[in-house]
């Protein structure tokens, strides 16, 4: 039950006892030249101290509910904005995630082959580019530990590269996955196969 429910109900009834204990003083008090029973004179106070104290105990106990719901409420906290990232931009994350898109794509489109064993072999390629992700990562950390700006360093250009060597890798598993789709068999795509794990970037080399 609320808090303004529970105030009005008691605003009412301690409004209707006041009441009825005026009116029952006033009817003791002040003798009656014609007196009624005493059923009718309990009904008359009820009535008296229900119309003139629990209906404005009720009003009142309602605007006392409304003002202590109010003050009990929490405030709710202002929205705490992040604040604004001074660190320079990172041109070292854009490689690495260059290189871990390709690595997603590579390993969606190998889901998408026929199951044979020339999936089973385009997943251990897939796996192995997954493992030359770490390579790249180290040499992300390897330029930022070196503090280097200048994309002309030796380090971004080797990053770059396996950034450009992913994307290529990546095109290679296309094209020899739609291949597999007309030929699944093992011997019908091991030259492909052989070809790629060829040309599988080979960072820790």
């Amino acid at each position: 039950m609320g808090v303004v429910v529970r105030s009005a109900l008691w605003g009412a009834a301690i409004g209707t006892v006041l009441m009825g204990a005026l009116t029952t003083i006033v009817e003791v008090s002040v003798p009656s030249e014609k007196p009624s029973s005493v059923f009718v004179t309990i009904i008359a106070i009820l009535v008296l101290a229900f119309a003139f104290g629990g209906l404005p105990g009720a009003v009142v106990g309602t605007g006392v509910g409304f003002i202590r719901r109010s003050v009990q409420s929490p405030r709710q906290p202002k929205p705490a904005y992040p604040p604004i990232p001074q660190q320079p931009y990172d041109m070292w994350s854009e490689l690495v995630e260059r290189c871990a898109e390709s690595t997603r794509r590579v390993a969606a489109a190998v889901q998408t082959v026929p199951k044979s064993a020339a999936k089973d072999w385009l997943q251990r390629i897939s796996e192995q580019l997954t493992k030359e992700l770490d390579d790249v990562r180290g040499i992300a950390q390897l330029g930022r530990a070196l503090g280097a700006v200048d994309r002309q360093h030796p380090v971004y250009q080797r990053l770059l590269k396996a950034a450009h060597d992913f994307h290529q890798f990546e095109n290679e598993v296309g094209r020899v996955a739609l291949q597999m789709f007309d030929h699944p068999e093992l011997d019908e795509a091991r030259t492909h196969l052989e070809v790629l794990e060829k040309q599988l970037p080979q960072l820790s080399a």
